[in-house]
């Protein structure tokens, strides 16, 4: 087994999506791993702009705003882990779920931690997984962070369901 070195640690900055980060950090000062933390920013949240015909210069300017966004996520969550951490931070444009693969890809990342939203049923098959086609295609081994904040989301959801008519 090869050590690991390099962790790729996906966000979409949300608060489920701190558990992964933080379990990213966690595992790299353990095992002297470099981690890049890497937010992909989803096309749609540009196809508003591109109907503008937005330039280029205020494209580069959203993308710059996003990058501040993961710098304070970063600064604020996870200030206790950062100065003992070879820390990267990536923002990019696209679809996250393909980036990621691709990152880890071009970067020969060791492991991917991401979080998981844990949704089942109607809402996962309309949105999706982002982490489940990863886990699919991804290059490396992909560690699956269940956040507290998710478990509870899901089983007052389930409760709920339970006491309707």
């Amino acid at each position: 087994m090869d050590r690991i070195k390099k962790i790729l640690a996906p966000t979409d900055l949300s608060d489920l999506s701190q558990a992964g980060v933080r379990y990213a950090l966690e595992l790299a000062k353990a095992v002297g791993a470099e981690v890049t933390v890497y937010h992909v920013v989803c096309r749609d949240e540009f196809m508003r702009y591109e109907l503008l015909h937005v330039r280029p210069l205020l494209m580069g300017n959203l993308l710059q705003t996003y990058r501040r966004q993961l710098s304070g996520f970063i600064e604020k969550r996870f200030a206790d882990l950062r100065p003992s951490i070879a820390l990267r931070q990536e923002v990019e444009l696209g679809v996250p779920e393909d980036n990621i693969v691709t990152k880890a890809k071009e970067e020969a990342m060791n492991l991917i931690v991401i979080s998981t939203h844990g949704r089942t049923g109607l809402s996962h098959m309309f949105m999706g997984s982002v982490t489940e086609h990863v886990i699919r295609h991804a290059p490396c081994p992909v560690l699956s962070i269940r956040s507290e904040t998710a478990e509870k989301q899901n089983n007052e959801a389930a409760a709920s369901m339970e006491t309707s008519p």
